[in-house]
């Protein structure tokens, strides 16, 4: 079985800088750490390994210092690391970058041989969209899976898995090839040996070009981005309210006037 996991390098703090400009994150100087969600995601794909045999790839979007979390990725036990880097790529919004990474598993799957699972983080720690597995599966024109806590069986080419729902999950049956997003109750990811540390630190991880791809100059970046942010803003704080003291029933009756007076 062969498993393709996509990652993301994200803000290791909450205390990012916007550019004014651009009204894109500024990643420069601020350390980088694999998307939490995305761990679970490694874990699963190398657990799939383990079962049935094959061979993991990760991939991620991003800046040379992105081969970072795939060294991280390949001492877990995944077997490949592909970078998609190039400045073309700067701006891209969940649509342009979902573009991107399916152009890299086309690749992918002409150079290394077709693909069975693909496996995404539910969503990413700086973004929160939950967007660009959904939309890599589009692009692949797959099936998808998302919200995935269980993957309970893959045989004859189809797979049976546990979809996390507000009211408890679903149990989903999909064809092969597939695209899944995980949630955190999938699994715990395993921390790396020291002989994957090992492997991880000699592991030449593969790079690649809007070129390299063929991408469509027109998806890619900020300019290929349908969504545009247009002002980013801190909301005012609130201000006014009082504090009301009291017996609890004689409060609850100043509270019924006071919103009956907003109503009106």
């Amino acid at each position: 079985m062969n498993i393709i996991v996509c990652i993301k390098q994200v803000p290791e703090t909450t205390e990012v800088r916007i550019n004014p400009e651009t009204n894109t994150l500024i990643r420069d100087g601020v350390k980088s750490i694999i998307n939490p969600f995305d761990m679970y995601a490694i874990e699963e794909g190398v657990r799939l390994k383990e079962k049935f045999g094959g061979k993991v790839m990760v991939v991620t979007m991003g800046p040379p210092q992105a081969e970072a979390a795939l060294k991280e990725a390949i001492a877990m036990g995944a077997d490949e690391g592909i970078l998609v880097s190039d400045r073309a790529f700067a701006g891209s919004d969940t649509w342009a970058t979902s573009y991107t990474l399916s152009s890299a598993i086309k690749k992918i799957g002409k150079e290394f041989g077709s693909y069975d699972v693909i496996l995404c983080g539910k969503q990413a720690s700086d973004g929160d969209t939950a967007q660009v597995g959904p939309g890599i599966s589009t692009h692949l024109d797959i099936p998808q899976v998302t919200y995935v806590k269980k993957i309970e069986e893959i045989k004859d080419s189809i797979a049976r898995v546990e979809r996390m729902t507000e009211e408890g999950f679903d149990i989903v049956e999909v064809h092969l090839p597939v695209l899944f997003t995980v949630v955190k109750e999938i699994n715990e990811p395993r921390i790396p040996s020291l002989k994957g540390m090992m492997r991880a630190k000699s592991a030449k991880i593969i790079s690649w070009s809007a070129k390299d791809m063929n991408c469509d100059p027109d998806n890619l970046g900020l300019n290929g981005s349908p969504t545009k942010v247009v002002k980013i803003f801190t909301p005012p704080p609130k201000v006014g309210g009082q504090i009301l003291q009291g017996e609890p029933d004689v409060v609850a009756g100043k509270i019924i006037a006071l919103l009956k007076d907003d109503i009106l």
